[in-house]
């Protein structure tokens, strides 16, 4: 029932999306304006409804349908259209098929409210976790929920970018950080650097979550909420650490002054203390010991004996070098061992 209740779902958004679409680009020949003003496609096709030839707009209310707001600036754009004229024909028409739209939404908002009851009741965790359209969405990719039970979680994160997948193994790319799990609440609301480890962590706690579901005795959701507890906690860390680099500091951790009830208005708050001259550091009169000076030059002296001594050494050992470089090399007699 999931698997079905989904796809309809999704063939009614693209229903919906292209009745809207020509209802605005039909309508915009006689209130081009309009599809300005409006930008939601119910509220388009219920005002045009209740309207239908402009010229009607002024005596209306549409108090029900838009705001105040909206409302006085369609009815200023209504007497300065410049629209072309329409007959009662091709009016009747353009309201017929805002009326499928119309009853279209409504059996999308009954069908979506099916949806969240049949998944809260069949996978209450794993709506929790990601929702009840991203979860039918997994369990009709896999094709049931016993299926999707058996997959780790490297490939629930993935599932869904199977297409992908291959195109980078094929490729020796960088394989993809998500599929289907990417219009998760949790991975939309964290940073797009961070994006990839909530990714992962939110599949390997889904796949904890759908297997308790599919294979579990008790029907609660507590694994679900204590798991995006856990998540939540892990982002706000990750977020914190990545502050903590943007300012500066070495551990990840900012370093901010606190709050000041004195400083005068007006005055910008440091982030960091302003250095000041300390006068005690300085270096006055200092004086060097007498006898500084004369263990220097006896040091001094010792040394040079030595270094010249050294000289010495060096060239007799060089002498030697060379005359054992003239002797003849004496050749060395192979040793014979006796085999036992």
């Amino acid at each position: 029932m999931i698997i079905q209740a989904i796809g309809l779902l999704d063939d009614l958004d693209k229903e919906l999306n292209t009745y809207a679409m020509r209802v605005r680009e039909w309508y915009g020949w006689h209130f081009p304006e309009l599809g300005k003003i409006i930008q939601d496609n119910i509220l388009y096709a219920k005002s045009l409804k209740a309207m239908g030839d402009r010229a009607n707009a002024v005596n209306l209310d549409f108090s029900g349908i838009l705001s105040e707001e909206v409302e006085a600036e369609l009815k200023e754009a209504a007497i300065i259209s410049m629209g072309t004229d329409i007959s009662d024909q091709d009016m009747q028409t353009i309201k017929a098929l805002c009326d499928q739209v119309i009853s279209l939404s409504e059996y999308r908002a009954q069908l979506s409210e099916y949806l969240r009851s049949r998944m809260n009741a069949i996978a209450p965790n794993l709506t929790v976790l990601v929702g009840e359209l991203v979860g039918a969405r997994l369990i009709a990719h896999a094709g049931s929920l016993i299926n999707l039970a058996k997959q780790p979680g490297s490939t629930v994160q993935i599932l869904g970018a199977e297409k992908a997948l291959f195109r980078a193994l094929k490729t020796k790319h960088a394989t993809p950080k998500y599929g289907l799990i990417f219009n998760a609440s949790l991975v939309g609301q964290a940073a797009p650097k961070l994006k990839g480890k909530i990714s992962r962590s939110l599949a390997a706690k889904t796949a904890l979550s759908i297997r308790y579901d599919a294979l579990g005795e008790a029907q609660d959701a507590a694994i679900g909420f204590a798991s995006r507890a856990k998540l939540e906690n892990r982002l706000r860390q990750l977020e914190g650490r990545m502050l903590g680099k943007l300012s500066g500091s070495v551990k990840g951790k900012g370093k901010i002054e606190p709050y000041d009830s004195n400083r005068k208005q007006g005055t910008p708050g440091l982030v960091t203390a302003a250095k000041t001259y300390n006068p005690a550091a300085d270096v006055v009169g200092v004086s060097f010991p007498k006898g500084d000076s004369e263990m220097k030059e006896k040091k001094r002296k010792r040394k040079e004996p030595a270094g010249e001594a050294t000289e010495e050494g060096k060239a007799g050992v060089k002498v030697e070098a060379e005359e054992a470089v003239e002797q003849p090399k004496k050749k060395k007699k192979k040793s014979t061992r006796s085999s036992i």
